[in-house]
């Protein structure tokens, strides 16, 4: 199972492996006090479409095109992350207020589309 959860929420057990998947460290938050596995600052969006979204929720249809089109072109980024999905529950960490529309509901999406096709 692969879940997303703030940074700003607490671990809990459920969450089996936990990854940072923002390029930007969340604000306010001292790195040793969020427990993460890894921070995989490659898997976020670029800074251009980082910042043409700008969370607005009337161009998420497209964010999530334009982002699957980017982890498309590196699938050695994503792969490992996939490949921990398999053997045990994955949680996304990102930081963004919006809990429907960020990018780590997007990475979700377009993995659990992956683990669909195998």
């Amino acid at each position: 199972m692969i879940r997303i959860k703030r940074a700003y929420e607490e671990a809990a057990p459920e969450d089996g492996r936990r990854f940072l998947v923002d390029r930007l460290w969340p604000r306010g938050i001292k790195k040793e006090a969020l427990p993460l596995d890894g921070w995989l600052k490659e898997l976020a969006p670029s800074d251009d479409l980082r910042h043409w979204f700008g969370h607005e929720p009337e161009r998420w249809a497209e964010f999530q095109r334009r982002y699957a089109a980017e982890l498309d072109a590196q699938p050695e980024s994503w792969q490992p992350l996939l490949e921990a999905a398999r053997q045990g529950d994955v949680t996304l960490v990102y930081a963004a207020r919006d809990e429907a529309h960020n990018n780590a509901a997007a990475l979700r999406s377009y993995l659990e589309k992956k683990l669909e096709k195998e």
